[in-house]
């Protein structure tokens, strides 16, 4: 069983290919995902701040 790892998207990307790299990762479509993201941005939280901070620790993708 292969593993998949957590990586940004090269192809499929708006921004930094985050929203990509985890849609991929659980198996959604990546504009489900942004979708969610935006939403997301309109509670309280820091979900920003997480953005940026994946797009810093999440390695981009070599294919």
């Amino acid at each position: 069983m292969a593993t998949m790892t957590l990586t940004r998207s090269r192809h499929n990307k708006v921004i930094a290919g985050v929203c990509a790299g985890l849609a991929e990762r659980v198996g959604w479509k990546p504009k489900t995902m942004r979708i969610l993201f935006v939403v997301s941005c309109l509670l309280p939280g820091p979900q920003f701040l997480l953005y940026i901070l994946l797009w810093i620790v999440m390695p981009q993708r070599d294919y």
